[in-house]
């Protein structure tokens, strides 16, 4: 293994990057940071939406139906991630990471407008829900593009032994934008009241989006392209097929399932149900107010979002593998107790015990997505990085993640045990536990800018030892 140090005295080097980079690595880290929250305030308003959503664009006579389905056609985001990645991925590593960027914040942007402003059932039919399918599909291929551009973008400005830290606010993002989701309910919620929210109300967090993300353009349009990407290029090292590169050989597939597998598809479930499926549970299982579950939830992450950068800070000192892995076993382990408290809790309702208890499995998630991203970064080579890293992350996210509510759903109808979901949460986190264990290889001591060093320098490996 080489030093995490480049070589002084490279133009360009460590000297120089450090010096230059770090000055303005605040306004790369905040506009990244933005525009990545604001992209997910857009994915998830609609899942914080979904019962009510239910009601809009479903026929009605079967409630619990109704929500199902709105629960798939929110999968359906998270299923055509993994094609935002390679199609996203491919333009970041061929023309920049910038502009890659750029377009996921439009393309997402606009279809979260459309669906405020889409006519329900009753008014257009069959159109209305078959319109909201094409809406959450542009929706997840822009998502897809999106957190690759945005980890990569940061963590090729960031100095070598301090990636863990810088990558770890891009990590907020996600959590901030589903905390930003529920604020807009609840103030529009108070504004308008409840008959008014549930009738058309419901329509002003999706067309704020169209405010945010001129907002958020505006501060990356001034933005300039990665150091790392702009020597690729004036070298002429960039990729000709990044695809074909990244997944063209056995060699390459099989760091795609050992980082899904070992640390992707874990930090997804991990993610989902401390956050997301915590929220669905309070609500659609446990029958606990919707303001009530929206602050106990929103609370809990505000108080749990410092710790992404904690834990990512603390990645850079002992490694990322170990703080991943923790996180899953705690969570494969301390589920079951967890959703038990939560129900004991919830009759009647005592909103501080459940904004803890929704507090620790936020605290599993700062420690499975807080370093994930700078591992991402480390486990690929610059010139496939933003295609390569895109893949994994977004089968895990996308699928593992993105269908845990709906299979967690059908689960508790089928069998009519409340804590019946969670056996996919904990298998997969276990799953995740022992091939991460087994397989994973820190880099967090080493250079992401072998690629651009002078011919005769030390190279860095893959993370995967190839």
């Amino acid at each position: 293994m080489t030093s995490g140090r480049l070589n002084p005295s490279f133009s360009g080097g460590p000297t120089t990057f450090v010096a230059v980079e770090t000055r303005g690595i605040w306004k790369v880290i905040t506009a990244s940071s933005v525009g990545t929250m604001i992209e997910w305030y857009d994915f998830y308003i609609f899942g914080s939406l979904a019962a009510i959503i239910a009601t809009q664009f479903f026929p009605g006579g079967n409630p619990t139906a109704s929500f199902l389905k709105t629960l798939a056609t929110f999968a359906v985001g998270f299923a055509v991630r993994p094609f935002g990645a390679l199609v996203f991925g491919r333009i970041g590593d061929l023309i920049g990471r910038k502009f890659a960027f750029l377009a996921t914040l439009l393309i997402m942007g606009g279809s979260t407008a459309a669906i405020g402003f889409l006519p329900g059932y009753t008014r257009i039919g069959i159109a209305a829900p078959i319109t909201l399918v094409v809406l959450r599909l542009l929706q997840g291929l822009a998502l897809g593009g999106e957190y690759g551009g945005a980890a990569v973008y940061v963590a090729e400005h960031a100095p070598d032994g301090r990636r863990g830290y810088y990558t770890s606010f891009i990590q907020t993002t996600a959590t901030l934008g589903l905390f930003l989701s529920l604020a807009v309910i609840l103030i529009v919620r108070a504004a308008v009241g409840e008959d008014a929210f549930k009738t058309w109300g419901w329509r002003i967090p999706f067309i704020l989006s169209l405010f945010l993300v001129a907002i958020s353009y505006y501060i990356r349009i001034r933005l300039r392209e990665s150091p790392l990407f702009s020597m690729l290029k004036e070298s002429g090292k960039t990729s000709r097929a990044p695809i074909t590169e990244s997944f063209g050989t056995w060699s390459r597939w099989k760091i795609f399932f050992t980082v899904l597998f070992g640390a992707a598809a874990g930090q997804a479930v991990v993610w989902y149900t401390g956050q997301f499926y915590a929220l669905l549970f309070l609500q659609t299982v446990l029958k606990v107010p919707l303001v009530t579950s929206y602050v106990c939830v929103a609370i809990a992450l505000v108080l749990g979002a410092p710790l992404f950068v904690y834990f990512g800070s603390l990645s850079d000192r002992i490694g990322r593998k170990k703080i991943m892995m923790a996180g899953n076993l705690l969570a494969a382990i301390l589920y079951v107790p967890i959703y038990h408290a939560m129900k004991f809790y919830s009759s009647p309702v005592n909103a501080v015990a459940l904004t803890a208890l929704v507090f620790v499995q936020v605290v599993f998630v700062t420690m499975v997505y807080g370093p994930i991203a700078a591992f991402l970064v480390e486990a690929f080579p610059a010139k496939i990085r933003y295609t390569s890293l895109s893949l994994p992350y977004h089968f895990g996210n996308g699928w593992f993640g993105g269908f845990l509510p709906i299979i967690a759903t059908s689960l508790v109808a089928r069998t009519g045990n409340i804590y019946a979901g969670l056996a996919f949460p904990i298998v997969v986190a276990l799953i995740t536990f022992v091939v991460g264990s087994l397989t994973l290889t820190d880099q967090h001591t080493e250079s992401i800018w072998a690629e651009v060093r002078p011919p005769g320098s030390p190279t860095v490996s893959s993370a995967m030892g190839v």
